[in-house]
């Protein structure tokens, strides 16, 4: 043997493992030591590893070996005990494979891939393959002759490391995975106890605790009947039960007392060798949470409570706000009554009741909005108010009284005691709300639950239908639900779909109707009217007064009157090549158009892109249109008008307006309604229409008489000094084409 080996076996740092006998110390209070399991068929090399490793402490913690002597006898050990941080693992047993066998068995069968496995053989020979040192994970491979204590430790030790950090890595995502499930769990908890029970079993399976060892507090809460100045114990774990519903300076074991008293004081999260508490605050509620532990939480529990303690902060907050929040989810805040979705749920009681002769009944208050907007919303609120409780007092609790929408009221009870009828009669004497005394009129639609096997939402649909009929016509107050309705509705519904689809497509037109100077028969202007014409999608000519208000009540208008400001000032522009081209065009406004915001954008825009100007431009109201809103209306035609543009009130005499608002609005034509021309020759028709003309001049606006369809009309309108007419005495509505067409045939005659 060369000199240089000799010494080296020599040194004191690389002695030979001695097989001589040692006890495993036990484990430092307060450390959990090492598990290490040392499988190898030969009893020396268990007497040399446990003398190697007395009295040991790696990375700070002591060790424990645990012995086998064969794969077999290991096979049976690991079947009930799989906690062991460290394999020391012999590859040549029973037979060569036997240690290769046991590791696949190790990490497949018990699924032990945290611990980490070293082999060690006296075979050189035997040494495994790097695939499967690579596939099984092996942190090490030794021949026994080379393993001196030193190196043994040295591999030990690193490989103790390894499995701390994967360890340290999977805890941290088991822990954050119980985490993201308990916040699952306590978001359900609608109740302060349910809550609080929740932290509980969550936190002893986040550190693997039994719930025995915690107990949370809170401040209590007036409302609830408790001291506001305060702590109480709302769920406890075994030893600590009988504190339930306690306050904190009533608790028998002081050191729980002290510990939470001083989370509570420096509100902050105590960590002690023996316990943990917890320090939760949201929205001005205070809690604390005391855990008992038989050691001190390690740093990467510790982590985890603290990520854990931010998360259930935030639901404490909230599950103190569950109650106001179902309150607010099912029950309206002004009046009391209960809102749309628990009427949902008192409809769907009464289906699953068998409640066949109940009626379902709606109300809206008949023009609302105006009593609203003229005297105020603090009125109105008082005057909803007034109605909810003369409602809720003139029905017996057999009736569900509920507040749907703004200015709609639901009800649900028995046929005989629900109807229109029953709530006009409650109404005959008028309410008073604070200096106002004022009558209430309904519109109602009503629906009769016999035989109906939809859902509580179907029926509150049919019954919305015929609110909606009731409010369509103003000689119906009440209507009850038919199935011919539905047929409606979906009809409506269907033309709906197929409107977007063809504004989408572009198949909508603008049509023209010429308006001709009463004198000198010249024209003087056109109006534009949106068609919807026949193809291959659509079976019939929509009418307008379908698909407009259609348009309206969807949304879709706003896009459609976008197109037709664009598309007239394009074609006004293309018609000034025309001889006798007219000097302006017509544009009908909506209400949604001005409600927007954006209607002098839109106009500003059509005009600077064609190059119009201001001056050609007309915008058609009607009058009813400048009587809902009239505010935001008179200040966007005054904007407009500023610009150049022309006013034209249209339907002048259908609607309510009074002189007053007539002077007010900002107008420069008065178009009169055909419904009004079509009464010429007949005494009390002729009056009208002579008196709107003679009011047209004292304004000093030029007038339009539509549907002038007679030369007798004709003469008496020019008789009385009517400006300009329109109608099919002239002409009909015409796509842009048969409008060059007719002017081009009108130039030919002069």
């Amino acid at each position: 043997m060369p000199a240089s080996q000799a010494q080296e076996r020599l040194m004191p740092d690389d002695d030979l493992i001695m097989l001589i006998d040692a006890e495993t110390p036990d484990a430092s209070p307060g450390q959990k030591p090492w598990r290490v399991l040392v499988i190898d068929d030969d009893d020396e090399v268990h007497r040399a590893t446990q003398f190697a490793f007395r009295n040991a402490h790696i990375l700070g913690r002591p060790m424990v070996l645990m012995h086998c002597y064969s794969a077999t006898e290991s096979r049976a050990l690991l079947a009930q005990d799989k906690d062991y941080a460290l394999v020391l693992l012999d590859v040549v047993m029973e037979d060569p494979q036997a240690g290769l066998s046991l590791v696949e068995y190790i990490r497949t069968y018990c699924q032990m891939h945290e611990t980490r496995i070293i082999l060690r053989t006296g075979q050189p020979g035997s040494a495994p393959e790097l695939p499967i040192i690579e596939a099984y994970d092996i942190n090490d491979y030794r021949t026994k002759s080379e393993l001196t204590q030193t190196r043994l430790i040295t591999a030990v030790t690193a490989a103790l490391r390894s499995y701390e950090q994967i360890r340290t890595i999977a805890e941290s995502r088991r822990g954050l995975e119980l985490i993201v499930r308990s916040s699952a769990d306590l978001m359900e908890r609608h109740a302060m106890l349910s809550f609080a029970e929740g932290v509980l079993t969550q936190l002893a399976a986040l550190l693997g605790l039994p719930k025995n060892g915690i107990v949370c507090v809170h401040r209590g809460q007036e409302k609830r009947g408790e001291r506001a100045d305060a702590f109480y114990v709302i769920t406890a774990g075994g030893q600590f039960s009988d504190y339930l519903s306690c306050t904190l300076d009533t608790l028998s074991n002081s050191l729980v007392r002290t510990a939470v008293l001083k989370a509570l004081e420096q509100r902050e999260h105590h960590f002690a060798n023996d316990h943990t508490v917890l320090f939760l605050e949201a929205e001005g509620h205070e809690a604390a949470v005391y855990i008992q532990s038989p050691l001190p939480l390690a740093p990467i529990d510790r982590q985890l409570v603290e990520v854990f303690a931010t998360n259930i902060s935030a639901y404490f907050g909230n599950v103190h706000l569950i109650g106001e929040l179902n309150r607010l989810a099912f029950w309206d805040t002004l009046t009391g009554l209960a809102n749309r979705a628990q009427f949902v749920k008192d409809i769907e009681a009464a289906l699953q009741a068998g409640s066949g002769h109940h009626a379902l009944l709606l109300l809206d208050i008949r023009r609302f909005a105006e009593l609203n907007n003229g005297l105020g919303h603090d009125v109105g609120n008082a005057l909803l108010t007034a109605i909810a409780q003369r409602l809720r007092a003139g029905f017996s609790s057999r009736t569900q009284v509920a507040r749907l929408t703004g200015d709609v009221f639901g009800l649900i009870g028995p046929e005989e005691e629900v109807s229109a009828a029953q709530v006009g009669a409650l109404f005959d004497e008028a309410l008073q709300v604070g200096e106002h005394h004022l009558s209430v009129a309904f519109s109602s639609g009503c629906y009769l639950l016999k035989q109906h096997q939809d859902s509580a939402a179907a029926a509150l649909r049919r019954a919305s239908i015929a609110l909606t009929g009731a409010k369509s016509s103003p000689q119906v107050m009440a209507l009850q639900f038919e199935a011919s309705m539905e047929a409606h509705t979906h009809k409506r519904l269907a033309l709906l779909r197929r409107l977007r689809s063809d504004i989408e497509a572009g198949r909508l037109q603008l049509w023209y109707q010429p308006q001709l100077s009463m004198q000198g028969n010249q024209l003087s202007g056109i109006e534009a009217l949106m068609r919807w014409p026949e193809n291959e999608s659509v079976s019939m000519v929509e009418s307008p007064a379908v698909f407009v208000p259609l348009a309206e009540q969807s949304g879709l208008i706003h896009v459609l009157g976008r197109w037709a400001l664009e598309q007239a000032a394009e074609d006004w522009c293309a018609l000034q090549s025309v001889a006798g081209a007219p000097p302006r065009v017509s544009v009908n406004i909506s209400m949604p158009q001005f409600r927007s915001g954006e209607l002098q954008a839109q106009v500003d825009q059509a005009l600077a892109k064609h190059g119009m100007p201001a001056s050609a431009l007309e915008l058609e109201i009607t009058e009813s249109m400048a009587m809902d809103e009239p505010d935001l209306v008179i200040a966007a035609l005054q904007a407009l008008r500023q610009r150049g543009v022309r006013v034209a009130l249209d339907d002048f005499g259908t609607g309510y307006s009074s002189l007053a608002h007539l002077r007010a609005l900002p107008i420069d034509v008065l178009k009169i309604d055909r419904s009004f021309v079509q009464q010429i020759g007949e005494p009390q028709g002729q009056v009208f229409v002579e008196t709107m003309l003679s009011l047209g001049k004292r304004l000093g606006t030029e007038i339009i008489a539509e549907g002038v369809e007679t030369e007798g009309q004709a003469d008496f309108l020019r008789q009385q000094g009517c400006h300009t007419a329109q109608g099919w005495l002239y002409a009909k509505a015409m796509p842009l084409a048969e409008l060059k067409a007719w002017m081009a045939a009108r130039s030919a005659k002069v």
